[in-house]
């Protein structure tokens, strides 16, 4: 088996190996999987993180030893808690990151990939924090393009804005909605939930295809378009720009 570390900014994981097939997520710097399979242009991967599949550019990330996965998968993650930064190498060039970075074997504000060192002076966050949090953190993406496969403030999908605001305050979530809806305590009314638990949404042949995190006073973050904010009642999201209905409510999840 080989490994690799996601070694650059944000790279696309892609549904085929080519370079116009659909970008069905994206590797935030740091971030570490097993290559599944490799030909000369293309390497198969499944995240850490997540378990998450596709296919990713040879030239975009750096393969690691089995010893240093092995190191990295036990090491308690620490995150970029900046909205974009960057970390600087030994030659003082640099490298954009966005927040929810991870910063392998972080200390003393430098980090490591195979032989390359990297000074980050930014704020790192490394522990669980409260579930009132969550929201805080939601804020951060609020009017973030609505990009699908997406991670980032520049570009984010519903279900990877979930993963990330959890992420961000020290919990896991998978990465596509229908998986998300897995996890949890199920809730039976919206009367029940808390800001920060998940809603889930689902289409006319009844899949999953949809997820936002419920806020006070029958509110609704999600990324729709971009990342707004919505009402929410037992029908679902009722759009306030749109003045109607846009997502029919299937399941509410405590997730922490």
């Amino acid at each position: 088996m080989l490994y690799g570390i996601c070694n650059l900014s944000t790279v696309p994981l892609r549904l085929e190996a080519a370079d116009p097939s659909e970008m069905v997520n994206q590797i935030l710097f740091g971030e570490h999987f097993e290559i599944l399979e490799q030909d000369k242009k293309w390497s198969k991967i499944r995240l850490f993180h997540d378990h998450y599949e596709g296919y990713v550019d040879n030239k975009q990330f750096e393969q690691i030893t089995e010893e240093v996965f092995r190191q990295l998968s036990e090491t308690m993650h620490q995150y970029s808690g900046e909205f974009v930064d960057f970390i600087t190498d030994s030659k003082n060039e640099l490298t954009t990151i966005p927040i929810g970075s991870c910063l392998p074997f972080f200390e003393n504000n430098f980090l490591q990939i195979n032989d390359t060192q990297f000074s980050y002076e930014g704020r790192v966050l490394n522990k669980q924090l409260p579930k009132e949090e969550l929201i805080q953190k939601a804020f951060l993406f609020l009017n973030a393009p609505y990009l699908w496969g997406g991670r980032t403030p520049f570009g984010i999908d519903c279900s990877g804005f979930t993963q990330m605001v959890y992420r961000l305050c020290g919990h896991s979530l998978l990465r596509d909605a229908k998986e998300q809806a897995s996890q949890g305590e199920v809730l039976s009314f919206i009367e029940e939930s808390e800001a920060g638990d998940l809603a889930f949404f689902d289409n006319e042949e009844g899949n999953i295809t949809h997820v936002g995190i419920i806020m006070n006073d029958y509110h609704i973050i999600h990324a729709h378009g971009k990342v707004r904010i919505d009402t929410l009642d037992h029908s679902g999201i009722y759009n306030v720009d749109l003045q109607k209905h846009t997502h029919k409510l299937r399941v509410i999840k405590k997730i922490i």
